[in-house]
């Protein structure tokens, strides 16, 4: 979703609305593999209408409004990964499979300090508004840990050295507890059950639909999509994509996502 169908402001245009619907018409399968969770999709494209969600890095898929596969993190595992982050007042959001993200407000005054202004420059304005509103009325500040099953971590920094030392604290925390992190920009990581990925999420999906890996044509811009663009039969890169994975592209859009970028190119792909 971000840098793809949705632009810099955290928007889907009407025009990529209007471009998956034709799709959809002419008999195509659309499905949405993001980092977000299930209940960020529902926030940022509350009615946007597809086949499939893959959602959390490949935690949970969806075939319309029906879960078929459901990854939750060990919650001893996730109790301690929060007491980490407490010690090193590295901003987090835990995200359950299902509900909004949770934190505690007794960590609340150092992730405020993560996004006061002025915005970093190395940041980019949709990760920045999407932390804004995530500590404005996104997240659920707790007392204790609900009692549930937990699809992901989202850890953010101001500074690319902070999340870098971050993101070396959890590789030594991999030697005993295997996991899998996977970054979309330089100042963010997540964190997910050990060898889940967009591509195990679409593995299910070709499962539920009969189809095979070279019938799908996959669109990404960040490297947390390099296992599902290393799956599919036919990887588009976004203009705006790191250079990292436009190595892996049959073909790289001419628009940006800010310049409906997906719209334009399966316009013209696929004659709608």
């Amino acid at each position: 979703m971000d840098g793809t169908i949705l632009n810099h402001h955290n928007q889907v245009t009407d025009q990529t609305r209007e471009t998956i619907k034709k799709l959809r018409d002419k008999g195509f399968l659309v499905c949405i593999a993001t980092g977000r969770s299930y209940n960020e999709i529902n926030q940022v494209a509350p009615d946007i209408e597809v086949d499939g969600i893959i959602s959390a890095n490949g935690m949970d898929v969806y075939i319309a409004e029906d879960k078929i596969k459901e990854n939750s993190l060990d919650l001893s595992l996730v109790k301690r990964i929060v007491e980490m982050a407490r010690d090193d007042q590295v901003y987090y959001e835990v995200h359950p499979n299902d509900g909004p993200c949770v934190s505690f407000i007794r960590d609340r005054a150092f992730m405020e300090q993560e996004i006061e202004e002025p915005k970093p420059d190395s940041v980019g304005i949709n990760e920045w508004l999407s932390r804004k509103a995530a500590i404005a009325k996104d997240i659920h500040w707790v007392e204790e840990l609900p009692d549930k099953s937990y699809a992901k971590f989202y850890f953010f920094a101001r500074t690319e050295e902070k999340i870098n030392r971050w993101m070396t604290r959890l590789d030594q925390l991999k030697k005993e507890v295997d996991f899998t992190t996977s970054s979309s920009t330089n100042h963010n990581v997540e964190l997910m059950v050990a060898n889940v990925n967009k591509a195990t999420g679409i593995e299910h999906l070709l499962d539920h639909f009969q189809l095979e890996p070279e019938d799908i044509l996959a669109i990404g811009d960040s490297d947390n999509d390099i296992p599902m663009l290393k799956f599919v039969g036919y990887p588009v890169v976004m203009k705006n994509g790191t250079d990292t994975i436009k190595a892996l592209a049959k073909e790289v859009t001419e628009k940006t996502c800010d310049q409906d970028g997906v719209s334009d190119y399966l316009t013209r792909k696929y004659q709608i």
